[in-house]
């Protein structure tokens, strides 16, 4: 998209924003014009598109960028599929040498004294 490109506000006709600054137009605008906003929903797929609330189904089933993610999502997948049948990796992982209880035997059979090490303690 053109950041230059023009765009029509949603909530006054009259504003014609740049597409970069539009965002923050419509946080503004939306402010300003709280009875509009009653009447517009936003789409699932672009936050900038603010439909009547009548027209949102229809918006919904052919919106631009519903298609975009829908490709995307088949392409994550299909490259998800890809990697499983090119890699077939076998790894596992490396042997463990921590022995969580036999530090626990340990530390339980020196006392603990606050502010003291195990040397200070055994003289």
């Amino acid at each position: 998209m053109d950041p230059q490109r023009l765009i029509q506000c949603p909530f006054d006709k009259h504003h014609q924003i740049r597409a970069y600054r539009f965002p923050y137009h419509l946080v503004k605008c939306r402010k300003n014009n709280p009875e509009v906003a009653k009447t517009l929903d936003t789409c699932p797929f672009n936050a900038r598109h603010l439909v009547p609330h009548a027209k949102l189904k229809d918006h919904i089933m052919n919106c631009r960028d519903k298609t975009l993610m829908e490709q995307d999502i088949a392409n994550q997948a299909c490259d998800h599929q890809q990697k499983q049948v090119n890699d077939g990796s076998t790894w596992q992982a490396p042997p463990c040498d921590e022995d969580w209880d036999k530090e626990a035997l340990e530390q339980a059979e020196s006392a603990f004294v606050w502010g003291m090490t195990n040397s200070a303690m055994s003289r």
